[in-house]
């Protein structure tokens, strides 16, 4: 039904199924997002006309000629440099001595250092290396099943683009038209509660199969372990300190704060001779694949936005949809039922060139806040790094540890399930996104 009225109130023609069908078909063909997003963008626009092909390639180059969008690769290049030093590994000793005290210390720690992480790189499947390599193996010696153990890590790392600073509002932001350091703001106690919520579910998991013991230090030994870690390690806390006052003071804006958390991490890598000059080619070609990643697919989702905007489909989709119904608490869950599916079968950055202006205007139509809707729409979508066919995250630690992803993704169900309780709490309680904002956003 839903079709069907998008089909009269936009009236579709193969101008916009055959593009959808070669996207599609690209896709299940593992053609890359960019190439398959660009194929579908080009023939949607010469079968119907409404933007000249010579226009393309300038549209292609406004998509990406943003200065926010410098933070991408800076912030990339922070966690790369952040790994080659060995300052996650002090994450992890500071994460480790502050949970100690509890039984499954281990596992908290490992969550913890993945929200430590997310705090400097904005990258999830960064993470979900980075943490995997240092942590997985300790957790199956500790007691954990392997399987549970990288759903563990896979779960955490998804707070890679939860908590600020992340690429992925980054980019919304620029779609949108909103500022990053706005939602980077708004985003703390989203991310926050996600972190919770995971941390939550390991220790009542935990807690039921008893995979992990301890909890057996007094106060007394909690506190000097904690003090000698802190003691040994606080200065890698410098880099995070720097992301998070300059960000949140106003002093620095993202572009700002990733090149001076550049800058200070390799200062500090040289200073403790972990790094080397040598390292530098590598650390520069990993990060550049990245980038090489993200960028192209911002700038062909460009000319494609035109195509649809043109052709009113974010308009009558709209419509549409109302045409249903216009209840806001069904049309919040229908929104965050399309963000969970596409989260399911396609990574963050093209979900969110293409999905954004789609249903941002039915956000709009319903009072929501735009600042609450990004908010909700990222964290929707950070789900589907733990959810089959293609979350990102599975694919990661299970490349790291040959473990099968079907077996990593039942044991990820409990985190699915509470992570979706934080995604509802956000699309229905406007305050937790909104809190910490001016009131000029409310």
């Amino acid at each position: 039904m839903l079709w069907n009225n998008l089909q009269q109130t936009v009236e579709l023609g193969w101008d916009f199924y055959l593009p959808v069908i070669l996207f599609v078909g690209l896709i299940a063909m593992a053609v890359p997002v960019w190439a398959s997003i660009g194929s579908a963008a080009i023939l949607m626009l010469v079968m119907s006309g409404d933007l000249p092909l010579s226009l393309v390639g300038e549209s292609l180059f406004s998509g990406i000629d943003a200065f926010a969008l410098t933070a991408v690769p800076l912030f990339i290049l922070t966690g790369d440099v952040l790994v080659r030093t060995g300052l996650s590994r002090k994450f992890l000793n500071v994460a480790e001595a502050l949970t100690c005290w509890a039984k499954g210390g281990f596992g908290s720690a490992t969550v913890l250092v993945c929200g430590m992480f997310a705090a400097i790189s904005g990258s999830d499947a960064a993470g979900a290396a980075a943490v995997g390599r240092m942590t997985i193996a300790r957790l199956v010696e500790s007691g954990y099943p392997r399987p549970y153990a990288c759903a563990l890590v896979a779960a955490g790392a998804c707070t890679g683009i939860l908590i600020p600073p992340s690429i992925a509002y980054i980019i919304i932001g620029l779609v949108l038209g909103i500022s990053a350091s706005t939602l980077f703001l708004a985003a703390l106690i989203p991310g926050l509660a996600i972190l919770i919520a995971i941390l939550v579910t390991n220790i009542v998991v935990n807690r039921i199969y008893g995979y992990e013991g301890g909890g057996n230090l007094s106060f007394g030994e909690w506190f000097t372990n904690l003090r000698r870690a802190l003691a040994s390690d606080w200065y890698a806390f410098i880099v995070p300190g720097i992301i998070f006052y300059g960000i949140f003071s106003g002093r620095l804006t993202p572009t700002e704060a990733g090149a001076t958390a550049v800058v200070v991490t390799i200062i500090m890598g040289f200073l403790l001779g972990t790094l080397k000059l040598s390292d530098f080619p590598a650390m520069l070609v990993s990060s550049a694949k990245v980038n090489g990643i993200i960028l192209p697919i911002i700038a062909f989702s460009a000319p494609l936005a035109e195509a649809l905007a043109i052709m009113g489909v974010p308009q009558g989709f709209v419509t549409a949809v109302t045409s249903l119904t216009e209840d806001p608490y069904v049309l919040i869950l229908l929104m965050i039922g399309i963000l969970i599916a596409a989260g399911c079968v396609m990574e963050t950055t093209p979900n969110i060139v293409i999905l954004a202006p789609i249903l941002k205007p039915l956000a709009d139509n319903i009072g929501m806040n735009e600042i609450q809707f990004c908010i909700m729409m990222i964290t929707a979508l950070g789900v589907g790094f733990i959810t089959p066919p293609l979350g990102l995250n599975l694919f990661v630690v299970s490349g790291i540890t040959g473990e099968s992803i079907l077996k990593i993704a039942a044991r990820a169900v409990p985190f699915v399930f509470f992570m979706l309780l934080v995604v509802l709490l956000i699309a229905y309680v406007p305050a937790i996104s909104t809190t910490l904002l001016p009131d000029i956003y409310k």
